[in-house]
C-alpha cells in the first residue's frame, strides 16, 4: 500500500512539473479566452531568434515551474514574435506590428499586462495597467514585479 501512495504522489508531482503553458500567437482567440476566464493578457514581445535578452529572460523565468504555476492561475499568455531569421505569416506579422505601435513597444522582452473588453459593436479594446521586462533574481524576483503590477489591474 506504501508503495501505491508513494508512486501516486511522485506521478502527480511529476505531471504537475510537467505542465506546459500554452502560449497563444491569435490575439482574437487569446481574448476570448481572457474576457471568459476573466483573467488579464499577458502579451510577452520577443525576438526569439535574435534577442539575447529574450532568450535568458525565457530560461531563467519564463519557463520555470514557479512562473507555470503563476501563470497558469492568473493570466492568459500570448507571445507577439519578431524574428529575423524564423519564416513568419504575413497576418501574425501585421497583428504583432499593430499591437507593438498601439502599446509604445520600445525594445524587447517586453511583457504588458492588459485587460481586454468588448464594446457594444464587438470591437476589442485593452486597458494597459503594467509592463516589464527582463528582471534580475529569477523568477522570484520577476515574479513579485509582476504580482505589484497585477494590483492595478481593474
Amino acid at each position: 500500500m506504501k508503495k501505491i501512495i508513494l508512486f501516486t504522489i511522485l506521478f502527480l508531482g511529476i505531471a504537475v512539473n510537467a505542465q506546459e503553458l500554452t502560449w497563444h500567437t491569435d490575439m482574437t482567440k487569446a481574448t476570448e479566452i481572457a474576457i471568459k476566464e476573466k483573467k488579464p493578457l499577458l502579451l510577452f514581445f520577443t525576438g526569439s531568434d535574435w534577442c539575447g535578452w529574450c532568450v535568458r529572460l525565457q530560461n531563467e523565468v519564463l519557463k520555470t515551474s514557479e512562473f507555470k504555476k503563476w501563470a497558469s492561475e492568473n493570466v492568459v499568455l500570448v507571445e507577439l514574435d519578431f524574428p529575423r531569421r524564423t519564416p513568419q505569416e504575413e497576418s501574425l506579422k501585421q497583428q504583432n506590428a499593430q499591437l507593438a505601435q498601439a502599446l509604445g513597444v520600445q525594445g524587447f522582452p517586453t511583457l504588458y499586462f492588459v485587460t481586454p473588453s468588448k464594446t457594444p459593436d464587438n470591437k476589442v479594446n485593452l486597458n494597459n495597467f503594467g509592463s516589464q521586462g527582463y528582471v534580475a533574481g529569477g523568477p522570484v524576483k520577476w515574479l513579485e514585479g509582476a504580482n505589484q503590477i497585477m494590483k492595478n489591474k481593474s
